[in-house]
């Protein structure tokens, strides 16, 4: 059984691995199969945004992480940076319920919204997101954040036409 709990300093030196599993789904998309080799996010990242205590991790019976979820409080929203689950771990519900671990925090905090950035039309990305009930925001809608967040991930090559903000708007 798979349990969704605060992330942990000790558990950011695992999230590496994680990450650059999940990227691996990359690679069954020709045009975007660079993107499994592209990275991951660095050590330091992960203890800031676990310090910060909007970092969720999901957990197998031995409480060994197998997905994450990090996120950063942007004024009344809460952006999320990065949602990975293990390739072995895939496809179980693992990254919904990390969403919704996020989400419910976002909810016990007041936030009026959640933000990502994501691919506009791969599966797991925005279809994914949208079924949750995030919905795509148009470039006049991004606002300035947003819109210097797509600009730093179009530098770092990702394709500007394939990504997009998103927003799920939460209720007072």
């Amino acid at each position: 059984m798979i349990l969704v709990r605060l992330t942990r300093d000790a558990d950011a030196a695992l999230l590496g691995a994680i990450e650059l599993s999940a990227g691996a789904l990359f690679r069954a998309l020709p045009d975007l199969a660079w993107v499994a080799d592209h990275g991951v996010t660095g050590l330091a990242r992960h203890t800031e945004l676990i310090a910060a205590g909007a970092a969720w991790v999901a957990v197998d019976e031995r409480d060994a992480p197998v997905g994450f979820l990090a996120a950063e409080r942007f004024g009344a929203e809460l952006h999320i940076w990065e949602v990975a689950v293990a390739a072995a771990h895939q496809r179980q519900g693992h990254g919904a319920r990390l969403l919704a671990a996020c989400i419910d925090h976002a909810r016990a905090g007041r936030l009026a919204a959640v933000t990502l950035t994501t691919f506009r039309d791969v599966a797991w990305n925005a279809p994914l997101y949208s079924a949750l009930g995030f919905c795509i925001l148009e470039d006049g809608d991004t606002g300035p954040r947003l819109s210097a967040v797509l600009r730093a991930e179009i530098a770092e090559g990702l394709p500007g036409d394939r990504r997009c903000a998103m927003r799920l708007a939460l209720a007072p």
